[in-house]
């Protein structure tokens, strides 16, 4: 592969082995359809379901319908943590191996074992920029039980929850369920920690549907979080850069299902998104306030989107979550906020890319 000496050499990794899947291959499309080919040379790899990593010359459309998988061109390939490989190893069919320099990764990966904080380490280890979070922020986001604690230790107002592990709940299921009753009454969120996307997300009102519930989360996670219901809109926040982050005004999603779930979301396109959300004034910015500030103190780089509900009757705002690399689908709600703010899709990649490349220059100079 001849590579270019004036062009940046982004590559973009999508796939991946976590339950979003699906998504991430739809995102980066949006990413490679995106990229100015004048400044950019775009290498796309994909990570299956069972982990292999293939370097593709897929258009968006096949790797939003998975195709990608069965082109003949496809080669092996894997991101080398060797720094003074700097990029990664390619192993043609030949038996040949090449080495590929590359300037910056985009890994457009939703969920595990690639917005939790692995892939950010790879690449940490590697010393190639990569857009996005960094390993601890990543890792905290991802893992909803210690994003609440650290909610709560930074004062950024969350609804009341619980964790319990695996063995805490095998060792004494019925302490676990009293301790979720007496302490957020019911209707009750149970929710997989590490899990994306509402996989494994169940609401329920009462003793039975709990353990039914726990035992859905379980088959996603060994850590299971309890949140109390909150009956409020549901808004969201994106968020760019550090020193400082910069927050758009929030959107609104129009659910269609109970809750937004995983097929609301990415297949039924039911849901609607509204910005700036159906909230007044000072609550827009109150909202954005706090978007910045979760953002902040879970030590987020490079692009968030953070989540909240506005409870009706009081107003009160609650995070939710943050995610470290959200949807980037024609209906996602981070790049449509960011180009209500002014910036487009091809513009806001270019900004994603200089900051990684800042980041890397003041870690490493």
């Amino acid at each position: 592969m001849m590579q270019s000496e004036e062009k940046l050499c982004v590559v973009v990794l999508f796939g991946g082995m976590s339950s979003e899947h699906e998504v991430s291959c739809v995102s980066a499309g949006t990413f490679v359809d995106n990229l100015d080919p004048s400044r950019y040379e775009v290498l796309t790899v994909g990570i299956t379901k069972e982990g292999r990593w293939l370097c593709t010359e897929a258009s968006s459309a096949q790797m939003a319908d998975g195709s990608w998988e069965e082109l003949p061109g496809n080669m092996p390939c894997v991101i080398s943590p060797d720094r003074a490989d700097h990029g990664m190893i390619l192993f043609a069919p030949s038996g040949q191996v090449e080495k590929l320099h590359v300037d910056v990764v985009i890994p457009a990966l939703h969920g595990l074992w690639g917005e939790d904080g692995t892939v950010q380490g790879l690449l940490e280890l590697a010393g190639i920029p990569y857009v996005g979070c960094g390993v601890l922020a990543s890792a905290a986001c991802m893992d909803k039980g210690v994003a609440n604690a650290l909610f709560e230790a930074n004062d950024i107002p969350h609804t009341k929850w619980l964790a319990a592990n695996r063995w805490q709940i095998e060792s004494d299921l019925e302490g676990v369920c009293a301790g979720v009753e007496a302490k957020l009454g019911w209707p009750v969120f149970v929710k997989p920690a590490n899990a994306g996307s509402s996989v494994g997300i169940s609401k329920v009102s009462n003793r039975e549907e709990l353990k039914k519930a726990i035992a859905l989360a379980l088959e996603n996670d060994r850590k299971v979080v309890f949140e109390a219901f909150v009956d409020g809109q549901e808004v969201e926040c994106a968020v760019i850069g550090s020193d400082p982050a910069v927050a758009t005004r929030p959107g609104e999603i129009l659910a269609g299902a109970e809750f937004y779930t995983y097929d609301d979301k990415y297949k039924n396109g039911v849901s609607q998104t509204v910005i700036p959300a159906h909230l007044p004034e000072e609550k827009l910015d109150e909202v954005k306030t706090y978007a910045a500030m979760a953002y902040t103190a879970l030590g987020c780089e490079g692009l968030a989107r953070c989540d909240f509900f506005v409870e009706k009757g009081t107003g009160r705002v609650m995070i939710n979550e943050i995610n470290t690399f959200p949807g980037f689908t024609s209906i996602s709600m981070y790049p449509k906020l960011m180009e209500h703010e002014g910036l487009p899709v091809p513009a806001l990649i270019d900004r994603l890319i200089e900051l990684a490349l800042e980041r890397t220059e003041k870690q490493h100079g």
